[in-house]
């Protein structure tokens, strides 16, 4: 996790590919980037469902980008991201300071994790600096780099998934001059986790993942219906398929949704009594986002503007990436984009 929240290079001396692959508990996602002086250009991806085989559908989903080195991130209860005040110092003293100062904030012993930190701002008053502080217990990045190499890649960054979401939102929509001091959110719903993450002017000052994803709207569905796994997840993701239950459905969702919100509105809520913004919009993405009336409930729950985002808006779509299978599945491959993204 070297360097976290690096800045992407405007002058790229050459053409430069990179990988960013996304290990889900229910896809797996991979994005091939080409990068020039003058654009982005998105090679290729793919998605491809998790199996108990998991090494063998690492294998299928990078052959054919032909790649063996790739960007990885983790996410989890094993992980954390915390914000804090430290007294200002340079990046060179941060890391010397970092292992020490650290315990102060992270729920895990020093000596478990590994720990890396970034300065966000540098210019606090009473001479601090925020720093953003990344740890994850060394057995989760172990197991995590062992699953890459037998699937015969090696990994070139480690990073958390919060932070290439970041990194994907603010690539395709740098702050706005105008909008310096209002603060957005990203929520990201997986199939096991969600995760949310408070941005004020692009900088990042709250993560946290949520327990309560997609899988939990289809348990609801099962539940209600008294259907297998599969068929809670086909009507979920096609009430139309089925009017008569389409209003059962919807409540389902709801009930759940309503959980997400109280979440989401306890995080809004300490984050708006740490700072002297608020949180004006929610912008939506990942799988368990595909249900067409979620967006309009939760922003009816919140009182908030809720709203999907594009991660490929700023790039290139190369024709043999298949222009209209990527716009498809854009909403899931923002982590891997976020990844591919690093240098």
């Amino acid at each position: 996790m070297v360097n976290i929240l690096s800045k992407l290079k405007e002058n790229f001396s050459k053409e430069r590919f990179s990988v960013g692959l996304d290990i889900g508990t229910s896809a797996v996602k991979i994005v091939r980037l080409r990068s020039t002086k003058e654009e982005t250009t998105l090679c290729g991806f793919d998605i491809e469902p998790s199996g108990l085989e998991l090494a063998e559908v690492l294998k299928k989903v990078k052959q054919p980008h032909t790649t063996d080195l790739v960007n990885i991130s983790v996410s989890g209860p094993q992980t954390v991201i915390r914000y804090a005040n430290f007294p200002r110092m340079s990046p060179s003293e941060l890391r010397q300071a970092l292992k020490f100062e650290a315990q102060k904030h992270i729920p895990f012993s020093v000596s478990e994790v590994n720990l890396d930190g970034y300065i966000l701002q540098d210019d606090l008053p009473d001479n601090k600096m925020l720093v953003l502080i990344a740890a994850v217990k060394k057995e989760f990045v172990s197991a995590r780099l062992k699953l890459v190499e037998s699937a015969d890649c090696a990994a070139n960054i480690v990073d958390m998934d919060s932070i290439a979401l970041v990194n994907t939102f603010n690539f395709n929509n740098p702050p706005v001059k105008d909008e310096e001091r209002k603060a957005i959110a990203l929520l990201n719903i997986g199939a096991a986790v969600s995760s949310l993450n408070i941005l004020e002017s692009g900088i990042p000052r709250l993560s946290r993942d949520m327990h309560i994803a997609s899988n939990t709207f289809t348990h609801k569905i099962m539940d209600s219906f008294g259907l297998a796994f599969n068929d809670a997840e086909n009507l979920k993701l096609n009430p139309e398929s089925d009017p008569e239950k389409k209003n059962k459905v919807s409540a389902a969702v709801e009930s759940v949704l309503a959980n997400i919100a109280t979440e989401i509105r306890t995080s809004c809520d300490y984050y708006e009594s740490q700072n002297a913004s608020s949180v004006v919009k929610i912008f939506l993405s990942g799988g368990g986002a595909k249900y067409s009336g979620l967006q309009d409930m939760l922003s009816r729950l919140l009182g908030i503007e809720v709203a999907p985002w594009d991660p490929l808006a700023r790039l290139r779509i190369e024709e043999s990436a298949g222009l209209e299978g990527v716009k498809e599945a854009a909403g899931q491959l923002a982590v891997a984009v976020g990844l591919a993204l690093r240098s």
